[in-house]
């Protein structure tokens, strides 16, 4: 069983005996053939907050945001900036850095601080929470940059190349990380999620078409990317039924703790879902994988009226 297999596998244990979270099984061949063709055949990666097409410097980007790409539960208090959400308020942020021509060098980010990533990211460094989200962003480009200068020359490219073209491969090199190790534990079991970790991978794959420092022969056995705004999605189309309390302690925009039997269920059935979801598509004749589907959904989530309709989770994870 490859790493791949093991989420799947323990996700659908999780989804299965749910108590919080349930799936309408009913619906899923209707919600299958009601997604467009085009979203789920090309996803790609928004210009405007991604740093492409310079080689090497672009391989940076991707390594750097994947390594900050969290911090859901605290963008609710996140200067944004104009009509962007929280993450794509910091994935353009870093942008504009790579564009001045900051040093992202190995070195310079072990000895990142709190204070610099407020000027990156243009946040006040005493505002709290933000000011605790500002933090583990200094902690985790401190431990990218020890994990380059240790083991790979200080070289992103040796990081990457060290994978073989396997995107289990890259998972396993990122999780020697704190903040990659995305596995929580649920009545006993252990769940892993790797969401960032595998959405690293599927950027490279994306930034760099497939090839080079993006190609990756198993990069269709990628899950989703399990955060909060997936399960939204699928909360709102009817897909994933909440359990009433937990449903209104979301709709207050109450804080859903890390780690709960609650929060590892919504994501666990999300992911879940999209890989019934995704095997309607194939039964349909489409070419689909859950990666495609989640980057639909991510970007259809984007839509006002999704954003607005109803308040997402929050939980303050490095996760997600």
């Amino acid at each position: 069983m490859n790493l791949f297999d093991e989420i799947r596998n323990e996700c659908q244990e999780v989804a299965e005996g749910a108590a919080f979270v349930r799936i309408d099984y009913t619906r899923l061949g209707d919600y299958a053939r009601s997604l467009g063709v085009a979203g789920l055949a090309a996803p790609e990666l928004d210009p405007g907050a991604h740093f492409l097409g310079h080689g090497e410097r672009t391989l940076a980007f991707i390594v750097i945001f994947a390594s900050i790409n969290f911090g859901s539960g605290w963008f609710p208090h996140l200067r944004k900036r104009p009509g962007k959400s929280g993450s794509l308020t910091v994935a353009s942020s870093l942008r504009d850095a790579f564009d001045a021509g900051e040093d992202f060098s190995a070195e310079r980010l072990a000895r990142i601080t709190a204070d610099d990533c407020a000027r990156f990211f243009g946040q006040d460094p005493q505002a709290m929470p933000v000011k605790e989200l500002l933090g583990k962003f200094a902690r985790a480009l401190n431990d990218l940059g020890r994990l380059l200068l240790e083991q790979y020359h200080g070289s992103y490219a040796d990081l990457v190349e060290s994978a073989a073209e396997s995107a289990e491969a890259l998972v396993r090199a990122l999780r020697q990380m704190p903040f990659f190790e995305d596995v929580e534990t649920w009545h006993g079991r252990r769940v892993p999620f790797y969401k960032r970790a595998q959405l690293t991978a599927a950027k490279l794959a994306l930034a760099f078409d497939h090839h080079g420092w993006g190609g990756f022969r198993d990069l269709d056995e990628l899950t989703i990317f399990a955060d909060n705004l997936v399960p939204h999605m699928l909360r709102l189309d009817g897909i994933l039924l909440y359990e009433e309390s937990l449903a209104a302690r979301i709709d207050r925009e109450e804080l859903i703790p890390a780690g709960s039997p609650e929060e590892i269920e919504i994501r666990a059935g999300a992911l879940h879902a999209v890989e019934l979801i995704t095997a309607e598509l194939r039964k349909m004749g489409r070419h689909a994988t859950a990666m495609n589907v989640d980057m639909f959904l991510w970007n259809r989530g984007q839509a006002p009226a999704y954003k607005s309709a109803k308040p997402r989770h929050r939980t303050h994870t490095v996760f997600y």
